[in-house]
Protein backbone atom coordinates (compact mmCIF):
# COMPACT_ATOMS: atom_id res chain seq x y z
CA UNK A 1 0.00 0.00 0.00
CA UNK A 2 1.41 3.39 -1.02
CA UNK A 3 1.37 6.20 1.54
CA UNK A 4 2.05 9.87 0.82
CA UNK A 5 4.34 11.92 3.07
CA UNK A 6 3.02 15.46 3.27
CA UNK A 7 4.30 18.80 4.57
CA UNK A 8 3.22 18.94 8.24
CA UNK A 9 1.64 21.92 9.97
CA UNK A 10 4.49 24.39 10.42
CA UNK A 11 3.11 26.71 13.08
CA UNK A 12 0.87 29.70 13.44
CA UNK A 13 0.76 31.91 10.29
CA UNK A 14 3.40 29.78 8.52
CA UNK A 15 1.96 28.38 5.28
CA UNK A 16 4.99 27.37 3.24
CA UNK A 17 8.59 26.19 3.49
CA UNK A 18 11.59 25.40 1.32
CA UNK A 19 13.13 21.96 0.84
CA UNK A 20 16.46 22.16 2.66
CA UNK A 21 17.70 18.59 2.29
CA UNK A 22 16.52 15.12 1.29
CA UNK A 23 17.59 12.93 4.19
CA UNK A 24 16.89 9.65 2.37
CA UNK A 25 17.09 8.23 -1.15
CA UNK A 26 14.60 6.44 -3.35
CA UNK A 27 14.81 2.78 -2.37
CA UNK A 28 15.79 3.43 1.24
CA UNK A 29 13.89 1.68 4.00
CA UNK A 30 12.43 3.96 6.67
CA UNK A 31 10.88 3.43 10.08
CA UNK A 32 7.79 5.09 11.51
CA UNK A 33 8.51 8.73 12.45
CA UNK A 34 11.96 8.62 10.83
CA UNK A 35 12.80 12.01 9.21
CA UNK A 36 13.07 11.89 5.43
CA UNK A 37 13.00 15.57 4.41
CA UNK A 38 14.39 18.70 6.08
CA UNK A 39 12.21 21.81 5.64
CA UNK A 40 13.27 25.42 6.12
CA UNK A 41 10.60 27.85 7.28
CA UNK A 42 10.87 31.58 7.91
CA UNK A 43 12.25 30.99 11.40
CA UNK A 44 13.28 27.39 12.00
CA UNK A 45 14.26 24.17 10.28
CA UNK A 46 11.85 21.28 10.76
CA UNK A 47 11.84 17.68 9.58
CA UNK A 48 9.04 15.77 7.88
CA UNK A 49 8.83 12.24 9.29
CA UNK A 50 7.53 9.10 7.65
CA UNK A 51 4.04 8.17 8.90
CA UNK A 52 4.65 4.47 8.15
CA UNK A 53 7.43 1.90 7.94
CA UNK A 54 8.35 0.94 4.41
CA UNK A 55 10.46 1.81 1.39
CA UNK A 56 10.65 5.18 -0.39
CA UNK A 57 9.49 4.75 -3.99
CA UNK A 58 9.44 8.36 -5.11
CA UNK A 59 10.28 11.92 -4.11
CA UNK A 60 7.90 14.59 -5.40
CA UNK A 61 10.24 17.48 -4.56
CA UNK A 62 13.82 18.60 -4.99
CA UNK A 63 16.16 20.63 -2.81
CA UNK A 64 15.27 24.32 -3.06
CA UNK A 65 11.61 23.81 -3.98
CA UNK A 66 8.97 25.89 -2.19
CA UNK A 67 6.11 23.81 -0.80
CA UNK A 68 2.90 24.60 1.02
CA UNK A 69 1.45 22.87 4.07
CA UNK A 70 -0.19 19.62 2.94
CA UNK A 71 1.87 19.26 -0.26
CA UNK A 72 3.13 15.74 -1.06
CA UNK A 73 6.84 15.27 -0.42
CA UNK A 74 7.35 11.57 -1.09
CA UNK A 75 5.62 8.24 -1.58
CA UNK A 76 6.35 5.23 0.64
CA UNK A 77 5.39 1.63 -0.03
CA UNK A 78 4.44 0.12 3.30
CA UNK A 79 5.97 -3.07 4.63
CA UNK A 80 8.80 -3.85 2.25
CA UNK A 81 10.10 -3.47 -1.27
CA UNK A 82 7.77 -1.48 -3.54
CA UNK A 83 5.52 -3.52 -5.81
CA UNK A 84 6.31 -1.48 -8.92
CA UNK A 85 5.89 -2.73 -12.48
CA UNK A 86 7.41 -2.13 -15.88
CA UNK A 87 9.55 0.99 -16.30
CA UNK A 88 8.68 2.31 -12.83
CA UNK A 89 9.96 -0.91 -11.27
CA UNK A 90 13.12 -0.69 -13.34
CA UNK A 91 13.74 2.94 -12.36
CA UNK A 92 13.10 2.21 -8.69
CA UNK A 93 15.46 -0.77 -8.73
CA UNK A 94 18.08 1.25 -10.58
CA UNK A 95 17.84 4.11 -8.08
CA UNK A 96 18.12 1.68 -5.19
CA UNK A 97 21.21 0.13 -6.75
CA UNK A 98 22.78 3.55 -7.27
CA UNK A 99 22.06 4.37 -3.66
CA UNK A 100 23.79 1.18 -2.53
CA UNK A 101 26.84 1.90 -4.70
CA UNK A 102 27.11 5.46 -3.40
CA UNK A 103 26.89 4.26 0.20
CA UNK A 104 29.56 1.65 -0.50
CA UNK A 105 31.84 4.27 -2.04
CA UNK A 106 31.22 6.64 0.87
CA UNK A 107 32.34 3.98 3.33
CA UNK A 108 35.28 2.76 1.22
CA UNK A 109 38.08 4.88 2.80
CA UNK A 110 38.10 2.70 5.92
CA UNK A 111 36.93 -0.81 6.67
CA UNK A 112 35.60 0.36 10.03
CA UNK A 113 33.00 2.73 8.49
CA UNK A 114 29.57 2.64 10.11
CA UNK A 115 27.40 0.91 7.52
CA UNK A 116 24.24 1.97 9.29
CA UNK A 117 25.05 5.67 9.07
CA UNK A 118 22.55 7.56 6.91
CA UNK A 119 24.15 10.20 4.72
CA UNK A 120 22.20 12.78 2.76
CA UNK A 121 22.94 13.13 -0.97
CA UNK A 122 24.84 16.38 -0.40
CA UNK A 123 26.98 14.78 2.32
CA UNK A 124 27.66 11.69 0.20
CA UNK A 125 28.82 13.83 -2.70
CA UNK A 126 31.14 15.76 -0.37
CA UNK A 127 32.54 12.50 1.07
CA UNK A 128 33.29 11.16 -2.39
CA UNK A 129 34.72 14.45 -3.62
CA UNK A 130 37.09 14.92 -0.69
CA UNK A 131 37.92 11.26 -0.07
CA UNK A 132 37.33 11.21 3.69
CA UNK A 133 35.97 8.47 5.95
CA UNK A 134 32.56 9.53 7.30
CA UNK A 135 32.84 7.18 10.27
CA UNK A 136 35.74 9.24 11.66
CA UNK A 137 33.89 12.55 11.53
CA UNK A 138 31.82 13.86 14.41
CA UNK A 139 28.51 15.16 13.09
CA UNK A 140 27.13 18.50 14.29
CA UNK A 141 23.64 18.08 12.81
CA UNK A 142 20.54 16.87 14.58
CA UNK A 143 21.07 13.58 16.45
CA UNK A 144 24.76 13.70 15.49
CA UNK A 145 24.00 13.59 11.75
CA UNK A 146 26.83 14.58 9.41
CA UNK A 147 26.48 17.80 7.45
CA UNK A 148 28.26 18.91 4.31
CA UNK A 149 30.17 21.48 6.38
CA UNK A 150 31.44 18.71 8.70
CA UNK A 151 32.90 16.83 5.74
CA UNK A 152 34.54 19.92 4.25
CA UNK A 153 36.06 20.87 7.61
CA UNK A 154 37.36 17.32 8.07
CA UNK A 155 38.94 17.34 4.60
CA UNK A 156 40.61 20.68 5.33
CA UNK A 157 41.94 19.42 8.65
CA UNK A 158 43.31 16.31 6.95
CA UNK A 159 44.98 18.40 4.25
CA UNK A 160 46.55 20.71 6.86
CA UNK A 161 47.93 17.76 8.80
CA UNK A 162 45.35 17.84 11.61
CA UNK A 163 42.96 15.12 12.71
CA UNK A 164 39.51 14.73 11.26
CA UNK A 165 37.92 14.13 14.66
CA UNK A 166 39.03 17.52 15.95
CA UNK A 167 37.97 19.45 12.86
CA UNK A 168 35.43 22.25 13.31
CA UNK A 169 32.74 22.57 10.63
CA UNK A 170 33.48 25.24 8.06
CA UNK A 171 31.01 28.03 7.44
CA UNK A 172 31.03 27.54 3.70
CA UNK A 173 32.80 25.53 1.07
CA UNK A 174 35.53 27.55 -0.63
CA UNK A 175 36.74 25.64 -3.67
CA UNK A 176 40.38 26.26 -4.50
CA UNK A 177 41.00 27.95 -7.82
CA UNK A 178 44.11 27.87 -10.00
CA UNK A 179 46.47 30.78 -9.57
CA UNK A 180 45.22 33.84 -11.42
CA UNK A 181 41.71 32.51 -11.94
CA UNK A 182 38.82 34.53 -10.50
CA UNK A 183 35.69 32.63 -9.57
CA UNK A 184 32.17 33.46 -8.48
CA UNK A 185 29.55 31.27 -6.85
CA UNK A 186 25.83 31.94 -6.71
CA UNK A 187 23.94 30.37 -3.83
CA UNK A 188 20.21 30.84 -3.37
CA UNK A 189 19.32 32.51 -0.08
CA UNK A 190 17.62 30.21 2.40
CA UNK A 191 14.09 31.06 3.41
CA UNK A 192 15.34 31.97 6.88
CA UNK A 193 17.97 34.35 5.49
CA UNK A 194 15.38 35.98 3.22
CA UNK A 195 13.09 36.54 6.19
CA UNK A 196 15.92 37.98 8.29
CA UNK A 197 16.74 40.39 5.46
CA UNK A 198 13.11 41.52 5.09
CA UNK A 199 12.57 42.00 8.83
CA UNK A 200 15.77 43.98 9.38
CA UNK A 201 15.16 46.17 6.35
CA UNK A 202 11.57 46.63 7.49
CA UNK A 203 12.81 47.79 10.89
CA UNK A 204 14.95 50.45 9.24
CA UNK A 205 12.15 51.55 6.93
CA UNK A 206 9.37 51.72 9.53
CA UNK A 207 11.05 52.71 12.81
CA UNK A 208 12.85 55.92 13.73
CA UNK A 209 16.03 54.15 14.85
CA UNK A 210 18.53 55.79 17.15
CA UNK A 211 21.31 54.36 19.34
CA UNK A 212 22.68 55.57 22.67
CA UNK A 213 25.94 54.28 24.14
CA UNK A 214 27.59 53.86 27.51
CA UNK A 215 30.48 51.91 28.95
CA UNK A 216 30.45 49.54 31.90
CA UNK A 217 33.13 48.61 34.41
CA UNK A 218 32.81 44.81 34.59
CA UNK A 219 35.03 44.43 37.69
CA UNK A 220 32.18 43.66 40.13
CA UNK A 221 30.54 41.05 37.88
CA UNK A 222 33.88 39.39 37.11
CA UNK A 223 34.71 39.28 40.82
CA UNK A 224 31.29 37.79 41.65
CA UNK A 225 31.68 35.12 38.97
CA UNK A 226 35.17 34.26 40.14
CA UNK A 227 34.07 33.97 43.76
CA UNK A 228 30.88 31.98 43.23
CA UNK A 229 31.25 30.13 39.91
CA UNK A 230 32.22 26.79 41.48
CA UNK A 231 29.46 26.87 44.09
CA UNK A 232 26.95 28.03 41.49
CA UNK A 233 27.88 25.21 39.09
CA UNK A 234 27.77 22.64 41.89
CA UNK A 235 24.34 23.71 43.10
CA UNK A 236 22.62 24.48 39.80
CA UNK A 237 24.60 22.31 37.35
CA UNK A 238 25.08 25.25 35.01
CA UNK A 239 27.87 27.73 34.37
CA UNK A 240 27.42 31.27 35.70
CA UNK A 241 27.75 33.57 32.70
CA UNK A 242 27.41 37.27 31.97
CA UNK A 243 24.03 37.08 30.25
CA UNK A 244 22.22 36.32 33.50
CA UNK A 245 23.51 39.57 35.00
CA UNK A 246 22.51 41.64 31.98
CA UNK A 247 19.08 39.99 31.75
CA UNK A 248 18.30 40.82 35.38
CA UNK A 249 19.72 44.34 34.98
CA UNK A 250 17.51 44.82 31.91
CA UNK A 251 14.46 43.75 33.94
CA UNK A 252 15.22 46.53 36.44
CA UNK A 253 15.53 49.09 33.67
CA UNK A 254 12.37 48.00 31.85
CA UNK A 255 10.39 48.12 35.08
CA UNK A 256 11.44 51.72 35.69
CA UNK A 257 11.16 52.79 32.03
CA UNK A 258 8.17 50.82 30.66
CA UNK A 259 8.26 52.47 27.22
CA UNK A 260 11.44 50.50 26.43
CA UNK A 261 9.45 47.30 27.01
CA UNK A 262 6.51 48.39 24.84
CA UNK A 263 5.74 48.53 21.14
CA UNK A 264 3.54 50.37 18.68
CA UNK A 265 0.56 48.58 17.16
CA UNK A 266 -1.39 50.71 14.74
CA UNK A 267 -2.16 53.97 16.55
CA UNK A 268 -1.81 52.36 20.01
CA UNK A 269 1.07 51.68 22.37
CA UNK A 270 1.09 48.20 23.93
CA UNK A 271 2.70 48.10 27.39
CA UNK A 272 3.67 44.88 29.18
CA UNK A 273 3.81 44.11 32.88
CA UNK A 274 6.18 41.21 32.14
CA UNK A 275 9.58 40.95 30.46
CA UNK A 276 10.04 38.36 27.71
CA UNK A 277 13.64 38.72 26.60
CA UNK A 278 14.59 37.62 23.09
CA UNK A 279 18.18 36.38 23.10
CA UNK A 280 19.99 36.57 19.77
CA UNK A 281 21.60 33.17 19.10
CA UNK A 282 23.75 32.19 16.13
CA UNK A 283 22.46 29.14 14.25
CA UNK A 284 23.89 27.40 11.16
CA UNK A 285 21.27 29.03 8.90
CA UNK A 286 21.33 32.50 10.45
CA UNK A 287 20.47 34.47 13.56
CA UNK A 288 17.51 33.28 15.63
CA UNK A 289 15.94 34.89 18.69
CA UNK A 290 14.38 32.44 21.16
CA UNK A 291 12.57 34.02 24.09
CA UNK A 292 13.19 33.80 27.85
CA UNK A 293 9.63 34.01 29.18
CA UNK A 294 8.88 36.02 32.35
CA UNK A 295 12.53 36.89 32.92
CA UNK A 296 11.49 39.26 35.72
CA UNK A 297 10.43 36.25 37.83
CA UNK A 298 13.41 34.00 37.08
CA UNK A 299 16.65 33.67 38.99
CA UNK A 300 20.15 33.60 37.53
CA UNK A 301 20.27 29.81 37.33
CA UNK A 302 17.00 29.48 35.39
CA UNK A 303 18.02 32.23 32.96
CA UNK A 304 21.45 30.65 32.36
CA UNK A 305 19.84 27.24 31.79
CA UNK A 306 17.37 28.71 29.31
CA UNK A 307 20.18 30.42 27.39
CA UNK A 308 22.34 27.28 27.34
CA UNK A 309 19.39 25.22 26.11
CA UNK A 310 18.63 27.73 23.36
CA UNK A 311 22.25 27.72 22.19
CA UNK A 312 22.39 23.93 22.08
CA UNK A 313 19.12 23.55 20.22
CA UNK A 314 20.00 26.34 17.78
CA UNK A 315 23.09 24.39 16.69
CA UNK A 316 21.07 21.18 16.43
CA UNK A 317 18.30 22.92 14.49
CA UNK A 318 15.62 21.82 16.98
CA UNK A 319 14.26 25.20 18.05
CA UNK A 320 10.51 25.47 17.48
CA UNK A 321 8.27 28.31 16.36
CA UNK A 322 6.91 28.53 19.90
CA UNK A 323 10.44 29.13 21.25
CA UNK A 324 10.72 32.32 19.19
CA UNK A 325 7.18 33.58 19.43
CA UNK A 326 6.67 36.95 21.13
CA UNK A 327 9.39 38.80 23.02
CA UNK A 328 9.23 42.33 24.38
CA UNK A 329 12.94 43.23 24.43
CA UNK A 330 16.11 41.80 22.86
CA UNK A 331 19.70 41.31 24.06
CA UNK A 332 22.36 40.66 21.42
CA UNK A 333 25.91 39.77 22.44
CA UNK A 334 28.31 40.61 19.64
CA UNK A 335 31.16 40.49 22.13
CA UNK A 336 31.43 36.72 21.79
CA UNK A 337 32.61 37.32 18.21
CA UNK A 338 35.00 40.12 19.22
CA UNK A 339 32.87 43.18 18.46
CA UNK A 340 34.07 46.37 20.19
CA UNK A 341 31.01 48.51 19.39
CA UNK A 342 27.91 48.27 17.21
CA UNK A 343 24.46 49.74 16.57
CA UNK A 344 22.09 46.76 16.80
CA UNK A 345 18.78 46.81 14.91
CA UNK A 346 15.53 46.27 16.80
CA UNK A 347 13.55 43.07 16.38
CA UNK A 348 10.05 44.17 15.19
CA UNK A 349 7.57 44.81 16.68
CA UNK A 350 9.82 45.44 19.69
CA UNK A 351 11.05 48.96 20.29
CA UNK A 352 14.51 48.42 21.78
CA UNK A 353 17.52 46.11 21.73
CA UNK A 354 20.55 46.00 24.03
CA UNK A 355 23.89 45.30 22.38
CA UNK A 356 26.76 43.82 24.41
CA UNK A 357 30.37 43.85 23.29
CA UNK A 358 33.77 42.46 24.16
CA UNK A 359 35.45 43.13 27.49
CA UNK A 360 38.91 44.64 27.36
CA UNK A 361 41.25 46.31 29.81
CA UNK A 362 41.26 50.08 29.35
CA UNK A 363 42.60 53.03 31.35
CA UNK A 364 39.86 54.93 33.19
CA UNK A 365 39.89 57.66 35.80
CA UNK A 366 38.64 56.62 39.26
CA UNK A 367 38.81 59.09 42.16
CA UNK A 368 41.26 61.26 40.23
CA UNK A 369 43.63 58.41 39.40
CA UNK A 370 44.19 56.53 36.16
CA UNK A 371 43.55 52.81 36.68
CA UNK A 372 43.15 49.80 34.40
CA UNK A 373 39.68 48.25 34.46
CA UNK A 374 37.87 45.59 32.40
CA UNK A 375 35.47 47.72 30.38
CA UNK A 376 32.61 46.94 27.99
CA UNK A 377 30.75 49.26 25.64
CA UNK A 378 26.98 48.74 25.69
CA UNK A 379 24.49 50.12 23.18
CA UNK A 380 20.73 50.60 23.25
CA UNK A 381 19.05 50.99 19.87
CA UNK A 382 15.46 52.19 20.12
CA UNK A 383 12.46 53.37 18.15
CA UNK A 384 12.37 57.12 18.66
CA UNK A 385 8.67 57.21 17.68
CA UNK A 386 7.89 55.67 21.05
CA UNK A 387 10.96 56.12 23.24
CA UNK A 388 12.35 59.57 23.98
CA UNK A 389 16.08 60.13 24.30
CA UNK A 390 15.75 60.75 28.03
CA UNK A 391 14.03 57.42 28.53
CA UNK A 392 16.58 55.51 26.46
CA UNK A 393 19.55 57.08 28.24
CA UNK A 394 17.93 56.47 31.63
CA UNK A 395 17.29 52.80 30.86
CA UNK A 396 20.86 52.23 29.70
CA UNK A 397 22.20 54.06 32.76
CA UNK A 398 20.17 51.78 35.06
CA UNK A 399 21.67 48.73 33.34
CA UNK A 400 25.17 50.19 33.71
CA UNK A 401 24.69 50.91 37.42
CA UNK A 402 23.25 47.44 38.11
CA UNK A 403 26.20 45.73 36.44
CA UNK A 404 28.75 47.90 38.23
CA UNK A 405 26.99 47.29 41.56
CA UNK A 406 25.12 43.93 41.35
CA UNK A 407 23.69 44.46 44.85
CA UNK A 408 21.16 46.79 43.19
CA UNK A 409 19.61 43.71 41.55
CA UNK A 410 19.07 42.10 44.95
CA UNK A 411 17.38 45.08 46.57
CA UNK A 412 15.51 46.27 43.46
CA UNK A 413 17.27 49.64 43.29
Amino acid sequence: MATEVKVPTLGESVTEASIGELLKNVGDAVAVDEPIVSLETDKVAVEAPSPVAGVITEFKVEVGDTVEVGAVLAVIEEGGAPAAKGEEAGRAAEQREEGKEERAEASAPAASSDASQTLSPAVRRAVLEHGVDPSTIKGTGKDGRLTKEDVIAAAKAKKDGGTIADAAPAQAATPSAPAGERREERVKMTRMRQTIAKRLKGAQDNAALLTTFNDVDMSAVIEARTRYKDLFAKKHDIRLGFMGFFAKAACLALKDVPAVNAYIEGDEIVYHDYVDISVAVSAPNGLVVPVIRDAQDKGFARIEKDIADFGKRAKEGTLTMEDMKGGTFTISNGGVFGSLMSTPIINPPQSAVLGLHRIEDRPVVVDGEIVIRPMMYIALSYDHRLIDGREAVTALKIIKEAIEDPTRMLIDL
